[in-house]
């Protein structure tokens, strides 16, 4: 059973778990569970997916029950007009704050094969396969670090960092990307990160799925107008690596907006 975070007449939001699907592709043929049909077997309606998780990433998902409040909603993704805010654990510390401003090139996953039915790609996500690079920008705020007693690479101690990230842009897989164009990429990612520190964590700390969790999401309800925000867990794996580091109560931070 998929967690429900919110469901009304028109929407409903999951918390999908790390190493699901939204929907069927053909990359992964040995996969057969999928979010959308989960879902819709789960509440006995037909669901659209409103954006996209990549398949390692967990958190609040949106989809909606029908034609115009799909529209409308992925209008808002489309526009910037909806806040996400993301958890991610990162080789080394960056600055405390910033902003990565750097352009992306397309880059294919599994959402550039055929789609089932059900299923839509907002059009803000869609380049053609020879445009050049488009404009990307990812707010984020460190929350809490660590320095282990460990020699990873070449130094006696590793360090690492949780960070809340904003993308303020809707690119494939940007999250991923620009942590690693700052040359602090997030755990567990095997196309974009270390190696090293991957197998690290694995064999060390018992944590083997990557590390990034969307954690909020914020928009105007399609029908009534009013601010919605959706709050998802970062995870089992996820919250129980931030208690052995000693970072339970850095998110949501006490007294502060619980976004970047």
């Amino acid at each position: 059973m998929l967690d429900i975070l919110l469901q009304d007449e028109y929407l409903i939001a999951i918390d999908k778990p790390p190493g699901l699907l939204v929907h069927r592709s053909p990359i992964d043929r040995h996969e057969t569970r999928f979010a959308v049909q989960l879902l819709r077997d789960q509440v006995g309606r037909r669901v659209q997916p409103v954006h996209r998780l990549d398949k390692g990433t967990s958190g609040a998902l949106l989809f909606a029950f029908d034609a115009d409040t799909t529209r409308e909603l992925s209008g808002q993704f489309e526009r910037g007009e909806v806040g996400k805010t993301y958890l991610a654990v990162v080789r080394g510390w960056p600055p405390v704050s910033g902003l990565i401003d750097h352009p992306l090139t397309r880059e294919t996953d599994e959402a550039d094969v055929p789609r089932m039915p059900d299923t839509r790609t907002p059009r803000a996500d869609r380049q053609s396969p020879d445009s050049g690079p488009q404009p990307a920008s990812t707010r984020f705020r460190r929350l809490a670090t660590i320095e282990l007693p460990h020699a990873v690479e070449r130094y006696p101690k590793t360090r690492y960092a949780l960070l809340a990230l904003a993308p303020l842009t809707g690119r494939r897989h940007q999250l991923r990307r620009h942590l690693k164009h700052i040359a602090h990429p997030i755990i567990g990612d095997a196309t974009h990160g270390k190696g090293r520190h991957n197998r690290f964590f694995q064999t060390h700390l018992d944590c083997h799925r990557l590390l990034l969790a969307c954690v909020e999401l914020r928009f105007r309800h399609p029908v009534t107008g009013h601010d919605t925000t959706v709050s998802a867990p970062p995870g089992e794996a996820f919250s129980r690596l931030m208690r052995s580091f000693g970072w339970a109560h850095a998110w949501p931070p006490a007294g502060e907006p619980a976004y970047c």
